[in-house]
């Protein structure tokens, strides 16, 4: 009892400069959601509850899941912009290149390069040039710039995040310090060079390889920016010793609010009817669902201390810390247990006609990808990242 008593007057104090507890339960959200919407697309539970009489369906929240995804681009952006924004000279750019390949690399190698081989097996590809095609495309992390890589790859389709985020990995250190010297301006190139993008992809007879494209989220690269200089503004102008109440639940109460709007977001965006209109409906609400999360963000770092326990406690850095792996894996294992037929069912298409089927099978993909994700992660992941740092002093 005193060690949780002691764990939660942590959550008192201002937040740690160091380590902001309520990102560890943001990344875990944004990225066990997104793994929802993949399993749900294959076993199609949708939950739902009672308040009363009335059953509240969260179907909007599966149904719109992808959303979420704007969520993981937004915290990358926010974390690797928090060093420039403390102060003190600029991170050299050879060492954050090396550190961003040993967290993404050795990971991505291990996933692709036993399915590649699966796929030239099975005979996925027509020709070995194909095959050859697809590979070297994954392996420059530009899979997503071709038709052929990015919608009609047999390899793991959750990995064109990966493919942006490496995209933006080159970029982000001219970026950063642009924004540090210039803020505004700067500012209004990314998130205007985004709207320009976006309105030229919607012009587009099909969307499908412009919305997801790195351009496209160039916004919401900058909004994290924004946050993170906001934030240690905001941090060290209110001191680090115990917040006044009234501060902080006026934090919480703006988290709410924000709460309320990326609901609302999210039903709208649930709403939209046909593909078209999904990635259209898609590109339209990635700025303000940016902005939203920046300030919900802000906010929840300074809020209540029961609400930055909520986001911030042990589980949720746990979750957090096999995030990388879980994206990875879960849809990939989705797909698989339902070709292979697990858990069984007597119906063809239990998915359809058998509702215990679709509880089992939800909660054995969760299980599933939470499993492998915490092997890969301790077992390979960070045994690989620690030696490669310490070989390269990066």
């Amino acid at each position: 009892m005193e060690n949780i008593t002691v764990h939660f007057r942590a959550y008192t104090q201002a937040p740690d400069p160091d380590r902001i507890d309520v990102l560890d339960g943001a990344r875990a959200l944004c990225v066990f959601l997104v793994g929802w919407y993949h399993i749900w697309q294959q076993g199609w539970l949708t939950p739902y509850f009672f308040i009363g009489r009335e059953i509240v369906s969260l179907d909007f929240l599966l149904r719109s899941g992808y959303l979420w995804v704007d969520g993981m681009l937004l915290l990358s952006g926010f974390l690797l912009y928090l060093p420039y924004a403390e102060g003190g000279k600029n991170p050299r750019i050879l060492p954050f290149y090396l550190r961003r390949l040993i967290r993404i690399v050795p990971s991505y190698l291990l996933c692709i390069v036993p399915l590649f081989i699966l796929a030239c097996v099975n005979g996925a590809y027509r020709t070995s040039a194909d095959a050859a095609k697809d590979l070297a495309a994954h392996l420059t992390f530009t899979h997503t710039l071709f038709p052929f890589s990015y919608n009609g790859t047999p390899l793991n389709g959750a990995l064109w995040t990966l493919g942006v985020e490496m995209q933006f990995y080159l970029l982000f250190p001219f970026l950063a310090r642009a924004f540090k010297k210039h803020p505004v301006p700067t500012y209004l190139l990314m998130a205007g060079a985004a709207f320009v993008f976006r309105y030229y992809a919607g012009q587009q007879a099909d969307t499908s390889m412009f919305f997801n494209q790195l351009p496209a989220f160039l916004d919401v690269y900058a909004n994290g920016f924004v946050a993170a200089a906001a934030y240690t503004a905001l941090r060290k102008k209110l001191g680090n010793g115990e917040w006044d109440r009234k501060i902080r639940l006026l934090f919480t109460v703006v988290f709410v609010l924000c709460l309320c709007q990326l609901i609302a977001i999210a039903q709208g965006q649930a709403a939209s009817n046909g593909y078209d209109m999904i990635r259209q409906g898609q590109m339209d609400r990635r700025f303000p669902l940016s902005a939203t999360l920046c300030v919900a963000l802000i906010s929840a770092a300074c809020g209540l201390p029961a609400l930055r326990f909520l986001l911030g406690n042990r589980l949720m850095r746990f979750l957090a810390g096999i995030s990388f792996q879980f994206y990875i894996y879960h849809q990939l294992l989705a797909v698989k247990l339902k070709e292979w037929g697990i858990p069984a069912s007597a119906s063809p298409s239990p998915w359809e006609d058998d509702p215990v089927w679709r509880l089992q099978y939800t909660l054995l993909c969760f299980l599933a990808a939470l499993t492998v994700a915490t092997l890969v992660t301790y077992v390979f992941e960070r045994p690989i990242a620690r030696a490669l740092r310490k070989k390269l002093k990066c």
